[in-house]
C-alpha cells in the first residue's frame, strides 16, 4: 500500500478511479489530498487538512469495497503521516457504525463539544479525535 500525494499520481489512473467513484470531489482531492495505490491500482483516497497549527481533519477517506478490509492500516499509515506533518491532533467525521467502531478501538475519541466540532458541524454522523504523540 503507498500514499501518493493526488497531484504526483497517474492523471489516467485518477480519472478511472473517480470515474468507478463518483461521490469523491476531484478539485479538493488534486489540491491537498492523497490516493491509495494497491498492486499498482488506486483503490482509495484521502485529504488530510490542516485547519490550524497541529490541526488536521482527516476528509473524503474512501477505500474500495475490493479492499476495505485494509482500512485499519490505512488508517495507521493516515496517523504515521500526520505525525510526520506534526499533527498534534486529527479529526475525522464518521457517518459509519462500523467506521466508529474501528476508530475507536484504534484509539480515536468520540467529539461532543470542542472548538473544532463546533466551526464545522454536521447533522449526521459522530466527530472524533486522535491525540498524535
Amino acid at each position: 500500500m503507498k500514499l501518493i500525494p493526488a497531484y504526483q499520481a497517474s492523471e489516467n489512473q485518477i480519472d478511472q478511479f473517480l470515474h468507478k467513484n463518483q461521490n469523491v470531489e476531484k478539485d479538493s482531492l488534486l489540491q491537498m489530498g492523497y490516493v491509495v495505490e494497491i498492486q499498482d491500482q488506486i483503490e482509495g483516497c484521502f485529504i488530510l487538512e490542516a485547519m490550524d497549527e497541529g490541526v488536521y481533519w482527516l476528509k473524503q477517506l474512501y477505500i474500495t469495497k475490493s479492499e476495505a478490509a485494509k482500512l485499519p492500516i490505512l488508517l495507521e499509515s493516515i496517523l504515521t503521516l500526520a505525525k510526520k506533518q506534526q499533527a498534534k491532533r486529527v479529526y475525522v467525521h464518521s457517518h459509519q457504525p462500523v467506521v466508529d467502531i474501528l476508530l475507536e478501538a484504534l484509539q480515536f475519541r468520540p467529539q461532543k463539544e470542542k472548538v473544532f466540532v463546533d466551526k464545522y458541524n454536521a447533522d449526521q454522523g459522530s466527530w472524533w479525535s486522535y491525540s498524535v504523540s
